[in-house]
């Protein structure tokens, strides 16, 4: 298993400053959801694997659209999937547990990785994607994942945000941010605070791939990058990689 010591920390406590406001189904996990549907080689109904789905609004939109999803979380995020789901009427399969070492089956028409791809080192992206290839796909599947644009990220390399609390929107924490890029790991670093307690940080690290560089990282993992697509929000840092089996053209 990768060194992400953080993982756990930073996404459940960022989903307790956040997830009031954002374990809702938006727009943007409706249009993940029609993603999945455009790119998938199999008409009809689709058995769909979402990696790391947090408060689970694309796994529910997707289950929506009429696919029988699985979702794999690991944080306190997926305590919100349940209400979702229920709220939406479906049911999608919640595994908890890391990428490494979860089995949440085999077989799937597409994986999907919304908002998350870089965690941990090349070597621990190269077995993900194995994983993906060689355990979970279908022959003829698809991948879709969001991988974070370097550019974007060295573009605001030191620059700082402000977050006031907004308790009646479901924001209840004053924080601030601070955006770092280390261009020699080629790693964001995107550190959070609450603006009352600036000593206790907390920082997520996440590898950025240029679509080059992303080619590259997939040699020998069963995949090859078909196409890619920009964001579906303009101030989202990455874009969209659609990948297919190595073998399959």
């Amino acid at each position: 298993m990768p060194a992400v010591d953080w993982v756990t920390d930073f996404y459940t406590r960022t989903g307790d400053w956040w997830g009031g406001a954002e374990a809702k189904v938006t727009n943007t996990d409706h249009q993940r959801a029609a993603r999945v549907r455009a790119h998938a080689s199999r008409a009809g109904a689709l058995w769909v694997l979402e990696l790391g789905c947090g408060y689970g609004g694309a796994a529910v939109a997707t289950a929506m659209a009429g696919h029988t999803v699985t979702a794999v979380e690991l944080t306190g995020r997926a305590e919100h999937i349940a209400r979702l789901a229920a709220e939406h009427h479906v049911t999608p399969t919640l595994v908890r547990g890391d990428f490494y070492t979860a089995d949440p089956g085999t077989g799937f028409d597409a994986v999907t990785y919304w908002d998350g791809f870089g965690v941990g080192s090349d070597t621990d992206q190269r077995r993900l994607l194995n994983r993906i290839a060689c355990d979970w796909l279908a022959p003829g599947g698809v991948a879709l994942i969001d991988v974070y644009n370097p550019f974007d990220w060295a573009a605001r390399h030191g620059k700082r945000e402000h977050r006031d609390a907004r308790p009646g929107e479901g924001y209840p924490a004053e924080l601030d941010r601070l955006f770092t890029f280390d261009q020699h790991s080629c790693t964001a670093i995107d550190t959070w605070w609450e603006t009352a307690r600036p000593k206790r940080r907390i920082s997520q690290r996440l590898r950025c791939y240029t679509p080059a560089d992303l080619a590259l990282l997939l040699t020998g993992t069963g995949l090859r990058l078909d196409a890619t697509h920009p964001p579906l929000d303009p101030d989202d840092f990455s874009y969209l990689a659609v990948l297919r089996p190595a073998d399959q053209t």
